[in-house]
Formats: structure tokens, sequence, C-alpha cells
């Protein structure tokens, strides 16, 4: 205090400038997201970006490093999963694995021509890392939330508990990814796709059951059996 003026602390002014990147980062994300949904590519020139997200040139390469930065985050950004999937509340703990997975389905059906485009760009790995757009760091993120669920069920006695959460979290992956693909490469129509992935789950959970694991999943394997009775799966 001097002269009865206060002077602001250096992490005000910290604070006010980490405040203005997130709104620019937050521009450039949005700008993208919009830009991805009108083309049908994430093949965006940075200059598109910035020009859409109303920054100078330089201010994507400064916060993101490169295009493929920018992309990812509209990937992360998008799917506010983590808040949605604390949400929810199941009986039992195969039963949340069934609910995550309709919550993670959830995104792409209700967006199917974005998610479309995006998943093309998560299996592009032409990139410098040889990774498209699926990062090692979220790739092993998604399947620690995984293992975690698999790991609750056998703790609940539902799953067994001798088997390999690690080789059951990547069961269930494989097969979800070969479900998407076929979605993504117009193999499989949207209205398929939930109940198709679901049923893969259920019948891959089956053979790892319990007793009173596999009634849940016989449940789950009717559920997805009469979800797609009729249904024209392309």
């Amino acid at each position: 205090m001097d002269g009865g003026v206060l002077i602001p602390p250096d992490g005000l002014e910290s604070g006010r400038r980490e405040q203005a990147k997130a709104e620019r980062r937050s521009r450039i994300v949005r700008a993208a997201r919009d830009l991805i949904r009108e083309t049908g590519d994430t093949d965006l020139s940075m200059r598109m970006i910035a020009r859409r997200a109303g920054v100078s040139l330089t201010t994507p390469y400064n916060l993101f490093g490169s295009k493929r930065a920018v992309v990812l985050a509209v990937f992360e950004d998008e799917r506010d999963f983590v808040v949605r999937f604390g949400r929810l509340q199941a009986a039992n703990a195969l039963d949340r694995i069934f609910d995550a997975h309709d919550l993670a389905m959830r995104y792409f059906i209700e967006d199917p021509e974005f998610y479309r485009t995006l998943w093309k760009a998560l299996l592009n790995t032409h990139g410098a890392d040889s990774t498209g757009l699926a990062t090692p760091e979220r790739l092993e993120r998604n399947r620690a939330a995984w293992r975690a669920l698999l790991e609750a069920a056998q703790a609940e006695g539902l799953l067994e508990p001798t088997l390999s959460s690690d080789l059951l979290e990547r069961s269930l992956s494989s097969f979800a990814n070969g479900t998407l693909l076929a979605w993504a490469m117009g193999a499989l129509s949207t209205v398929a796709l939930g109940p198709s992935t679901a049923l893969g789950y259920a019948l891959v959970l089956r053979g790892a059951a319990t007793p009173a694991g596999a009634e849940i999943l016989r449940s789950q394997i009717r559920k997805g059996q009469d979800a797609l009775a009729g249904l024209d799966p392309v």
C-alpha cells in the first residue's frame, strides 16, 4: 500500500494472462470444431483456423504447437465424458460398465458425421509419431478408466478375480475399435453401433464372469439381441 493506492500482486496479473490465454485457446478449438463440421475434413490450415477464431496466425502455434494438436484438442474438448461419467449411478459394477459404454457411444450416435470425421483422423497414422490423434497419453488414460471399472466388478465378485484386468480391457477395446472402424467406413449403421458394441462387450465378459456376474450379463445379452432384432446393420 502506497499513498492509499492498492498495488495488485504479481499473481493477479499472471492470473489475468492465463485467463486470456484460456479464452483464446477456447476460441481456436471452437473455430476448428466449426470448420470440421462445415468441411467434413480435419485437414485444416492454421490460417483458416486463426481467421475463424479472430486471432493472429502465430497464436495457434504458440498455444498448441501444431495443427494436429488443435484437432486433438477438438476431440478432447468435445467430450465431457469424465463429468458425465461421474454422475452415473448403477446397481452394480457390471451395469456401470454398460452405462459407461452407452455414454461413450452416445457421442457418436448423436453427431455421427462429425465423429466419423474425427474417428477417421484417429485412424490416420501418417503423423510424425505414427499415432494419428490417438496419443499414447490419451490411450493410457482411457485404458486406465476401463481397467478401474473391470477391477470394481472383480471386487464385487462379478468377474473372476484371477483374470487380468489389463487383458480384459484389451479384449473390450479391440472389439470396440473394430466395431467403430466398421461404422466409420460405412459398414455398420449408426443405429446398430451402440447395441452391436454392447452385445460384444457382454459376450466377452460372459467368459470372465462368476455365476453372479453371468446372470447380469445374460440380461445384457438379451437386451442387445432385442435391440438388434430387425435392424439393418448397414
